[in-house]
């Protein structure tokens, strides 16, 4: 039993020792491989590795996914109107060049989002500047994320970082000036409010006064054809009467008395004035109703 003590004790310094010679990269990483304090290697496969153990040779790993930085706080830029505008961005990014990366920011990410957020700053600036507050809210919004996006990767392109991306997610008034804002935009909101009722008041009388008119064109016309109708049955009646009196005279006359006794005695209350041997009382005189010869 002694005996297997120093074989057992052995065998775990040789484990240690080969354990600290190997390394394993993943999908995701890059792996620097450091020589006495120097860069040697760049591994981006993955795979299983060996290295000379500590302190001859050591190993560090950096994270080639692409990554988020979102501004913590809106950035107050001013447009090229004076006004003041709160910007929320993000920038999308990741390691190109892994050598030059950590000898510029020691693999240190902190300090890289705090590059890249300066780097975004100033481009925003540059961008923003130069344009009204409509052409960054909407009008080149597009433009100015373009904008950024080729300043940004230039920028960063030096240092080892690739910039996949630059978005604005929220743009809006500072608070100092909301109010006078949001004030102006209601003014003239109730203006073009008040220019359309009185647009439609117009075209409201226009109608009436239309309807009006042809409400009067169709009653002219329809009392025109009623009295051609009236002065048509009038003819036609006044046809029938000369042709009815034409084939009988007497009957006629006697007719026509008839209708101005109806006329006379209508109201009981009447009194005439007349002389009885007139000629409006011939046919009353005579027994059969034929009526005494006028003299």
């Amino acid at each position: 039993m002694q005996r297997l003590v120093p074989i057992m004790v052995g065998l775990l310094i040789v484990l240690a020792a080969l354990s600290s010679c190997m390394f394993i990269v993943r999908e995701r990483d890059y792996a620097l491989v450091f020589a006495l304090g120097e860069v040697r290697n760049v591994i981006s496969e993955p795979g299983l590795y060996f290295k000379a153990p500590p302190p001859f040779q050591n190993v560090v790993l950096l994270d080639k996914r692409i990554q988020t930085i979102e501004s913590p706080d809106a950035e107050r830029i001013q447009t090229s109107e004076k006004k003041n505008l709160l910007i929320d961005s993000y920038v999308k990014w990741r390691i190109a060049d892994p050598r030059q990366y950590y000898v510029t920011f020691g693999g240190n990410e902190r300090a890289t989002q705090e590059r890249l957020q300066a780097q975004i700053r100033d481009a925003l600036n540059a961008s923003v500047n130069v344009r009204t507050v409509s052409d960054v809210i909407s009008a080149q919004r597009d433009k100015i994320m373009a904008e950024i996006l080729t300043n940004v990767a230039r920028r960063a392109e030096p240092l080892g970082v690739q910039v996949v991306d630059v978005r604005l997610k929220r743009i809006e008034f500072a608070p100092e000036i909301s109010e006078s804002v949001y004030r102006r935009m209601e003014a003239e909101r109730t203006r073009v409010a008040n220019e359309l009722r009185s647009i439609g008041a117009a075209e409201s009388e226009k109608i009436r006064a239309e309807a009006d008119r042809q409400r009067e064109e169709i009653v002219a016309e329809a009392y025109a054809k009623a009295q051609a109708i009236m002065g048509e049955g009038d003819a036609r009646a006044s046809a029938i009467y000369a042709d009815a009196f034409g084939r009988d005279p007497q009957f006629y006359s006697f007719y026509k008395s008839l209708e101005g006794y109806r006329a006379a005695f209508s109201d009981s209350g009447d009194v005439l004035v007349v002389d009885p041997s007139s000629e409006f009382f011939r046919f009353m005189k005579s027994a059969n109703g034929a009526g005494a010869p006028a003299q």
